[in-house]
């Protein structure tokens, strides 16, 4: 005699098979995205037009042909276990670094400056510290007082943007021997970001070890000044 079955028993797959072969249910439907009234998925409009906005400000710009850069395909080799005593080894990155600056990365020192035009990707500010665009011509304002300095500096941009220099490096020395803060330094900053300049610019950072490290400034300039009507539209899209 077959033992009953015991009263009360969960089987929740007991019809499952004839369910499959009689495809008696419905699956429920997948939630979509509702577009908008314009006919554009959401967020898709802000991305288009911050897409445009910024082709528009590198319009011209000359990134650095491919076959000059240099690319390593080898993977690097994985990282491993030191023995040495990490004193010793400590000093030893540390002769490196004064020996040849070996080790050192400019974007990780307290010395670093980067800044951004009018609704530009904070990234390009990374690829132009980063070497992304060729750097055509340079000014050295090591050395002068700050009148001398702004007027050099004033001539400068004004003969980049006449012969069509888009990305060019301004040398202001790194202000080591000042009382407070790098006077030449802050002034830079201070013409690229609040000065008539600012509707000029795309992006500034501190150049790369090779090119002066924290004591110069990489300057990405836009083809043509944002307009008024662009920049209240920034302001607006900020605010709001």
């Amino acid at each position: 005699m077959k033992p009953s079955k015991p009263y009360g028993t969960y089987r929740p797959f007991k019809n499952l098979k004839y369910l499959l072969e009689k495809k008696s249910f419905v699956l429920a439907p997948q939630n979509k995205e509702k577009p908008l009234a314009n006919g554009f998925k959401h967020g898709q409009s802000n991305l288009e037009e911050e897409k445009r906005l910024f082709q528009e400000a590198m319009a011209g710009v000359a990134p650095i042909p491919c076959e000059n850069a240099s690319i390593d395909m080898h993977r690097a080799n994985p990282a491993k276990v030191s023995d040495e005593d990490p004193e010793v080894e400590a000093l030893a990155q540390l002769e490196n670094l004064v020996r040849d600056g070996k080790g050192f990365v400019v974007s990780d020192t307290p010395e670093y400056m980067e800044g951004i035009g009018y609704g530009v990707n904070p990234d390009v500010a990374k690829r132009l510290h980063r070497g992304d665009f060729s750097i055509q011509a340079h000014i050295d304002l090591h050395g002068l007082g700050v009148g001398h300095a702004q007027e050099a500096f004033e001539g400068f941009l004004k003969w980049a943007m006449l012969s069509g220099k888009r990305a060019v490096l301004v040398v202001h020395g790194r202000g080591l021997s000042s009382p407070e803060e790098p006077v030449l330094k802050a002034k830079v900053k201070e013409w690229l970001t609040c000065g008539r300049w600012r509707k000029w610019v795309i992006a500034f950072t501190s150049a790369r070890a090779c090119d002066g490290g924290a004591g110069a400034t990489y300057v990405l300039l836009r083809q043509r000044p944002a307009t008024k009507r662009y920049r209240r539209a920034y302001h607006k899209k900020r605010m709001g």
